[in-house]
């Protein structure tokens, strides 16, 4: 299946969101800006139906951000523990194809979770599990209350 990426105004992207983002970033650097970006996926679960949406955070130093968005929805029951690691899945299946496009530009590269750092919540479970996956596939990683690209971006999306 294609992923359909879009911009936040609703704009669909109608290439491959690899090319998307290196014309952006060199775009982007020509006028003079510094980018960081933040990768996170959030779920919500609607009935039978659990919709995710991953978010491509551009954050402009100092000048403000822009964000592309992919939804997917699935039928499949899964565990408050699966969900979360899928929510992760997606967010590495999304970072590590552009992580050498950010690599060549020397962009700063985040993976961000929305699962809390604070054990009295059930989204903890995944914590070790969601480190362990991000950092051994080299990314930096962030969780709550630090994750603003899925626990931010991506839940408005999903709400």
């Amino acid at each position: 299946m294609k992923q359909q990426w879009r911009t936040l105004n609703g704009k669909w992207i109608r290439r491959p969101i690899e090319d998307e983002v290196m014309e952006m970033i060199a775009s982007e650097r020509a006028a003079g800006h510094q980018l960081k970006v933040c990768i996170g996926t959030d779920s919500q679960v609607k009935g039978k139906e659990t919709e995710f949406a991953t978010v491509i955070v551009f954050i402009r130093k100092g000048k403000g951000g822009f964000m592309y968005i992919l939804n997917e929805s699935t039928m499949q029951k899964m565990t408050i523990k699966e969900r979360m690691l899928q929510e992760v899945a997606k967010s590495i299946e999304v970072a590590y194809p552009l992580c050498n496009i950010f690599s060549r530009f020397s962009v700063d590269m985040e993976v961000h979770v929305d699962i809390n750092t604070n054990p009295n919540f059930k989204s903890n479970d995944a914590l070790k599990d969601a480190m362990g996956y991000i950092m051994g596939m080299g990314f930096a990683f962030k969780a709550k209350p630090d994750a603003f690209a899925s626990s931010c971006c991506a839940n408005k999306v999903v709400q």
